[in-house]
Parts: C-alpha cells; structure tokens; sequence
C-alpha cells in the first residue's frame, strides 16, 4: 500500500543534462528525512519534456538510488494508450514497486474511454501496482468517483492521486471506494492534504516535501497515529510555503527554491523558464520565514 509522505522529486538539469549526481544527492536527503516513497518523472519531475530514454534513465537512477529502503512509483503517464503501456512496461523492468498513471490529457475522453485506458495498462502489466492520477486542471478532464469505483475493483488498481481540490469529489471517493481495503486516496495537493486525510485519504503525492520533506513526514506520521492536533499544527506551519510553491507553474517555484538552498541548479527547460524577479523575491522572503536560506 503506498501511503503517508510521498515526494514527487524534481529531475534537476546541468547544462541541459539531467544532473544525476544531484539527484542521487536529493533521495538520499528524501531517505534521511523520512519520505516514504518516491515519484521520479511527475509533473514536477517536468517528465513532459524528458525524451523516452532520458524518462527511463531518471526511474532507473531512482530504484538503483533507493536500493529498496522506500518504494519507487514511477510516473508513466501519457494520453495514449500504447504509449503508457510501453513506459510503464519499461518503469517495471528496471525495478519500480508501482507506476503513477496520469489520466489521457488534451484528447478529452469519455468515462469509459478513461476505464477502457486504465483496464488496458492493468491487464498489460498484472501484478504491477498502477496508481491513477486525477488532474483536470492539467488533462481537461476529469475521473469521476463512479469510474473511480469502477477501476479500484481491478487487482492491481491500489490508489489514486486526486487533485481536483474539491472535497465533495474526495467524500464520494472514500464513499465509493471504502469496500476496497487495498485501495488508497493520496491527495495530489499540498493544500487539502490535511483536509483529505480527516475524510479517510492516506497520503500525499507532495510538492513541497522536495523542499521540507521531514515536515511533511511528521504531518503524515502524525495522522496515521491519530495525533490529529500535532497534524493540524504542521499543516498550519507549511501553509504559506505551500502557497509560495504556486506563485508560479509548479515546477518552477520548487526548483528555484532548491536552487537557492544550493541542491540544484536553476535550470528548466522551455516552455518552462526563469521566475520573473518580483517572484523570485516574493520566493526568497518566504524561504527566509522557513529558516531554509539565510
């Protein structure tokens, strides 16, 4: 069961390269800090501009990286259908323990195109745990509860990230899906985290864990224990640094705030790019507020 504080790990560049020494640097301070799983090539991994062997290198690098200490799902989403098979195929031979599905982007399909998608990529790698991954502010649609209900009776279905941001929608999940005891809801969003964990979710698929992992650890450790006032003390804590996360198209926020606290380069690929200077600033003053830059 993939559960508690989940990282969706930034892939840092160096001249245009993936810097992996980097990264490597990065999952070990995951490890240490108490992350309890990782997700390399996310949307925050800017797994949209990686080229295919460039996307299977970064799991590769993960899973040798982790060596087994926190499991490694990997993102291997993409809107069509084939597509994802072949990548998540891959992501399960170099060794992920599960795979993060995005749900097909642009194409805009039906209900049961999305449950006819997901089935495929399931029967194509039995065994293998796929998590579904629901965004519409990225992929213009969304994954109803019902289809919801519908995927999480397939074995090896185990989890969605949701990320709509709308708790009606997360209420009629856990409704829907409760009959399920190995399916989990993970929030796809540092703000609701909290707010979905009191309805019944078991984790988060976070952004701001790159840049205060043991934070985020400790919320969800204390969640999972029931220390529900230790939980809503730190989701309080991490609110506005959660915000600052946004002032910008994530990923840019997160790694330029790691760029500041001297991890990684500041680098991006187009379309993405540098943070105007008044952002920059607005970034800089908060990671001051956090003790995580001088």
């Amino acid at each position: 069961m993939f559960e508690g504080s989940i990282v969706a790990i930034v892939t840092p560049f160096k001249k245009d390269k993936v810097d992996e020494s980097a990264f490597k640097k990065l999952i070990e301070w995951h490890i240490k800090e108490g992350t309890n799983a990782i997700v390399p090539c996310g949307t925050t991994g800017e797994s949209a501009t990686l080229d295919y062997e460039e996307h299977h290198r970064v799991i590769e690098l993960t899973v040798k990286t982790v060596k087994g200490r926190l499991p490694v799902i990997a993102g291997t989403g993409a809107n069509s259908t084939d597509e994802a098979i072949m990548i998540t195929k891959r992501a399960m031979d170099v060794g992920a323990d599960g795979a993060l599905l995005v749900s097909p982007y642009y194409n805009k399909p039906s209900q049961e195109g999305i449950y006819q998608h997901y089935k495929a990529i399931a029967e194509s790698v039995k065994g293998f745990p796929l998590v579904l991954y629901n965004v519409p502010g990225r992929t213009a649609s969304n994954i109803s509860p019902t289809t919801v209900a519908r995927l999480a009776r397939i074995k090896n279905i185990v989890a969605i990230k949701e990320a709509t941001g709308d708790m009606r929608q997360t209420s009629d999940l856990v409704r829907l899906c409760s009959k399920s005891k190995k399916f989990n809801i993970i929030s796809g969003d540092d703000f609701t985290t909290f707010s979905m964990c009191m309805l019944g979710g078991k984790g988060v698929i976070s952004v701001v864990a790159n840049v205060m992992p043991g934070a985020v650890s400790r919320m969800m450790a204390a969640i999972k224990s029931g220390d529900i006032d230790e939980a809503r003390k730190i989701h309080f804590m991490l609110e506005e640094l959660n915000g600052a996360m946004f002032i910008d198209s994530n990923p840019v926020p997160v790694k330029t705030a790691l760029a500041m606290m001297g991890m990684i380069k500041e680098e991006f690929r187009l379309p993405l790019c540098r943070m105007t200077k008044e952002n920059k600033a607005k970034l800089k003053n908060v990671l001051k507020k956090y003790g995580l830059i001088r």
